[in-house]
């Protein structure tokens, strides 16, 4: 009975020991080094505080202050005349813009649901360096600053969407200042966790301790409310240089870069049209100040 038992019940796994490797790993062609036969991802680790307020609190509010009613299902929508015939040979390759203007301003925004309540897509962080045009070298200051502040490589953690900090290059050509291809700035986009990491860091220790920040200027009254600046539901504001020494990611070891820099931060959001006003809501924790009051 006790051998039939045994031969049933599993030995206890012994953990002394690691398993021993049966076939060699392939290498990988650009490194060189052992790659492991199945892909490693690195996800979210720890709970996000603000991307939590965002799903607790702002949703659900933002859901009622948009919410509009429709009894109806919307009929189609009736083709935008041209001002040129698309069917003429003459005129097939020529920019043809729709008679009446843009319609960037003019188009309905689509039927309010639960699944496109306005929501903060990612933040993208841009700095230009007017020493990179005499020398490139001056970009490797700002590049690792920016690797330092938000965390971001090229592929970091094996997620393949992620491309760290990118380099950016002229596209125009303007005489004795800029030309096509040359490398100007590094800009860095941020989504997911590590973009509300990085928007409760600034407002935590950057923007309380700027002296002369007032707030994020909105634009004034008399601006047209169909230019594609004001329904394109992006919220943009400048940092100076001593800004991004009040980082604790740059604050530990500032003199490990030769100096700061300053840096332009956009807030990219799903909102469109006339729902636009609505990206300075889920931008919450900045202050916002209107321009017939900045001091």
């Amino acid at each position: 009975m006790s051998a039939a038992l045994s031969k049933v019940t599993p030995r206890p796994a012994r953990f002394g020991r690691a398993p021993a490797i049966r076939g060699h790993l392939r290498k990988d062609r650009r490194t060189g080094l052992p790659r492991p036969p199945v892909p490693i991802v690195t996800r979210e680790f720890a709970p996000c505080r603000f991307q939590d307020h965002y799903y607790n609190t702002l949703q659900d509010d933002l859901m009622y202050m948009t919410y509009h009613h429709e009894h109806l299902p919307r009929s189609s929508t009736r083709q935008i005349r041209r001002k040129f015939d698309p069917e003429d040979p003459y005129t097939k390759n020529r920019h043809n813009p729709p008679v009446g203007g843009s319609q960037i301003g003019k188009k309905p925004a689509p039927p309010t649901t639960a699944s496109n309540v306005v929501r903060l897509e990612k933040v993208v962080i841009h700095s230009m360096v007017k020493e990179a045009l005499q020398n490139k070298s001056n970009l490797l200051g700002p590049l690792m600053a920016l690797r330092a502040l938000t965390g971001e490589n090229n592929k970091a953690g094996g997620q393949h969407a992620v491309e760290g900090v990118q380099i950016v290059r002229g596209k125009k050509a303007v005489g004795g200042w800029i030309r096509p291809g040359v490398p100007v700035g590094v800009k860095v986009e941020l989504k997911g966790q590590s973009m509300y990491d990085f928007i409760g860091s600034l407002v935590e220790f950057v923007l309380p301790r700027l002296r002369e920040f007032n707030g994020v200027v909105l634009p004034p009254q008399s601006s047209s409310v169909n230019s594609p600046s004001a329904v394109s539901g992006v919220v943009t504001f400048g940092l100076p240089p001593q800004a991004m020494g009040f980082f604790p990611q740059i604050e530990v070891n500032q003199d490990a870069y030769p100096k700061m820099y300053g840096m332009h931060i956009h807030f990219v959001t799903n909102a469109s049209g006339f729902l636009s006003f609505v990206d300075s809501i889920v931008i919450s924790s900045c202050i916002f100040i209107s321009e017939s009051y900045r001091i």
